[in-house]
């Protein structure tokens, strides 16, 4: 029996585990209920600290990994159920159904699951990122930034020389514009002036 389908199955339910409300769960708190609502790294640390936010964030990051490598494994590194597994983690975080699908935005994630598909592609983007949360303390404007970027450092970083494969280039655009509708409310506070800077609680 073919079980191939069941990557994109498995990695679905990877990106699902909702490691940033776990994290917060344990000190007896909601981080739905708390800063913008949101389960990933960033309001974790503005709630909780800047160790409860860099532990989501290398969770996040390590269960897109996780999933890709074990698309990898299984397919003899067929890039396009890397590609899906990729696609299905993100999917994953954004809409845990452990959480009645209201997720992440995907940010941590999807440099998790770029790590093994585009290595340096993945790194640009994080430099990108940080160089515009030093400079701004935005952390949504980084990340608007990182996916809007995202598919012009694959394209142009993916191999050299060489340009990715049909199924990396569209699926790295699907992510990008998913982690961009995750942001819209981040997009039109930023817009409007009102979006808040990213600082830690002691």
């Amino acid at each position: 029996m073919n079980t191939i389908w069941l990557i994109a199955v498995v990695a679905y339910f990877l990106g699902s585990i909702p490691f940033g409300f776990l994290i917060v769960k344990a000190r007896g708190r909601d981080i739905r209920e708390t800063g913008s609502g949101n389960i990933g790294a960033a309001n974790v640390a503005r709630s909780s600290g800047a160790v409860a936010g860099v532990l989501t964030l290398i969770l996040d990051a390590g269960k897109g990994y996780l999933a890709v490598w074990i698309a990898a494994r299984w397919t003899h590194s067929d890039v396009r159920w890397m590609m899906a597994a990729a696609l299905a983690a993100v999917i994953g975080h954004m809409f845990p159904v452990w959480l009645r699908f209201k997720g992440g935005k995907g940010v941590a994630t999807s440099l998790g699951v770029f790590l093994p598909i585009a290595p340096n592609a993945a790194l640009a983007a994080v430099v990108l990122w940080i160089v515009v949360v030093a400079f701004w303390r935005y952390s949504s404007l980084g990340s608007v930034l990182a996916a809007v970027g995202l598919p012009f450092f694959v394209h142009f970083l993916y191999a050299p020389r060489h340009a990715p494969p049909p199924e990396v280039a569209v699926g790295t655009i699907l992510i990008s514009i998913l982690v961009l509708v995750k942001h819209r409310g981040n997009i039109e506070r930023l817009m409007n002036g009102t979006e808040p800077r990213l600082r830690f609680r002691r």
